[in-house]
């Protein structure tokens, strides 16, 4: 299963009691892990981890942070056992927020025990900042996430998390998240609040980063079995030092959309959560639409789920190879006006740091971006074309496939998709969630390139664009213009 790609989540509810039993009993590598764990939790005044994990009977324990990270980091370790014990190896590990930390030890970069200890270190370090923000998820893209936080004007509140093409997080101080939730919920746009214990990915926070730079233990840093995929540095993990990650991180916009669809174009095709909750693939899902996930802690029986995805893959023949795509540098995303009012739309996957509905309140769904209204833009008079553009002729394919490939990487550059991601007949709106002042916008740029203002007024193009048509367009026109 080389097109595998584990997801470890970052700060999600804590997990049920007795969610390990199983696994803890089926595999001594869970075992072992969940003992590292503990030790390393007892070493810092820490109760120990597993036995409400592994025990219906355990109770509730008195919550702490530290506590609450250390049981995400002990789901997702037993889950990744659980995966390679049964034979599904990743072709790389990606970690949201936190969850980084969880990969790093997967991966063994580092030990269980010193990603346990540092963990706790981050969360003490934050916890003496006791700085006063907070979270939103806001169900627009992170170009409209980060005009919201630019109109507000405070340089804490920034775009945080890029979750999917509809789905933001932004992180700030109070005042200004509570003035943004304003300002979203006048133009439409769904937003909920997160409830986190410690708000990140802010510049806010660089007092907690310097801290835990300072005061972190140092941690060994080991040769890697996978591969980890970093979505806040943008690229994979090299051998950068453990402690300067995790701070770097603190400080960091994560653009977990841009490293998903990187994978995808390189050739993954199934994300797996190592989690109980169906979170990451949440984002997954709405990233790369059709891309198989699977969360095998939310199965009733995990194992059996597991054992049934390989069977299923070795029933199949393999895919293609893709050629392996870079993943993209992180950028500031350029400032844009906000959209002008809408109606909300339906509901979209839950956002970063939140849990599924059924188990806590920090679990919010947040529902998709409202789509924009398509704004009339001047443009030369011209009779809309209502017909699909006619298939060049034999002697125009090589212009045709010229044009295409132009406009692909054009697409694929505006809305930072790889262009090797962009199918042909991919509808721009129903498949690739491209909304219609996006697509005016994009339009407008092919008339510009090629010349061809008349092109502004297909409406066709933008009511059931696909880049092929658009392709067949352009040519056709070129052919006209030629013609006069």
């Amino acid at each position: 299963m080389v097109d595998s790609v584990f997801v470890m989540p970052g700060t999600v509810a804590a997990p049920r009691t007795g969610t390990l039993r199983d696994l803890h009993s089926r595999y001594e590598t869970v075992r072992e892990a969940l003992t590292r764990i503990d030790k390393a939790a007892r070493e810092m005044g820490l109760p120990d981890i597993s036995p409400r994990l592994i025990e219906d009977g355990a109770g509730e324990r008195p919550y702490s942070p530290e506590v609450h990270y250390l049981e995400i980091f002990a789901v997702s370790l037993a889950t990744y056992h659980l995966l390679v014990a049964e034979g599904v190896e990743p072709v790389a590990i990606v970690g949201q927020s936190i969850g980084e930390l969880w990969a790093l030890a997967a991966a063994g970069h580092v030990s269980v025990g010193d990603a346990a200890r540092l963990a706790v270190a981050r969360s003490q370090a934050l916890t003496r900042q006791a700085w006063p923000g907070t979270m939103l998820a806001v169900g627009v893209d992170g170009r409209r996430a980060a005009s919201l936080a630019g109109l507000i004007g405070h340089p804490h509140l920034v775009l945080a998390c890029e979750n999917t093409p509809r789905q933001s997080v932004l992180s700030g101080p109070r005042q200004q998240i509570d003035e943004a939730e304003r300002v979203a919920e006048a133009l439409g746009w769904p937003s909920v609040r997160l409830d986190v214990p410690h708000p990140t990915h802010t510049p806010a926070v660089a007092q907690a980063a310097r801290d835990l730079r300072a005061t972190a233990p140092r941690v060994s840093y080991g040769g890697a079995r996978w591969r980890v995929s970093s979505p806040w540095l943008g690229r994979d993990i090299g051998d950068e030092d453990p402690v300067e990650l995790v701070a770097g991180a603190l400080t960091a916009q994560v653009r977990m959309l841009h490293t998903v669809r990187a994978l995808h174009a390189a050739g993954a095709d199934t994300f797996i959560e190592c989690g109980q909750w169906p979170v990451v693939t949440r984002f997954v899902e709405a990233s790369v639409p059709g891309v198989q996930v699977v969360v095998p802690l939310s199965e009733h029986d995990p194992v059996a789920a597991v054992r049934a995805l390989v069977a299923s893959r070795a029933d199949t023949t393999p895919p293609p190879v893709r050629t392996p795509v870079p993943l993209p540098v992180p950028v500031s995303p350029a400032p844009v006006a906000p959209a002008p009012p809408v109606a909300p739309a339906p509901p979209v996957p839950a956002p970063a740091f939140a849990a599924p509905p059924p188990v806590a309140a920090t679990t919010p769904a947040v529902p998709a971006a409202p789509s924009v209204p398509t704004p009339q833009a001047p443009v030369t008079p011209a009779s809309p074309v209502t017909a699909d553009p006619p298939r060049p002729a034999p002697n125009d394919d090589r212009q045709y496939t010229t044009v295409l490939a132009e406009i692909r990487a054009l697409y694929g550059d505006y809305l930072g998709y790889p262009p090797e991601l962009l199918g042909d007949d991919d509808g721009l709106e129903s498949d690739l969630g491209v909304e219609s002042l996006k697509q005016v916008a994009l339009l407008s740029r092919v008339a510009d390139r090629y010349g061809l203002p008349d092109l502004r007024a297909n409406t066709s193009l933008l009511t059931v664009g696909t880049l092929r048509r658009i392709a067949q367009a352009v040519v056709q026109a070129q052919a006209e213009a030629t013609a006069r």
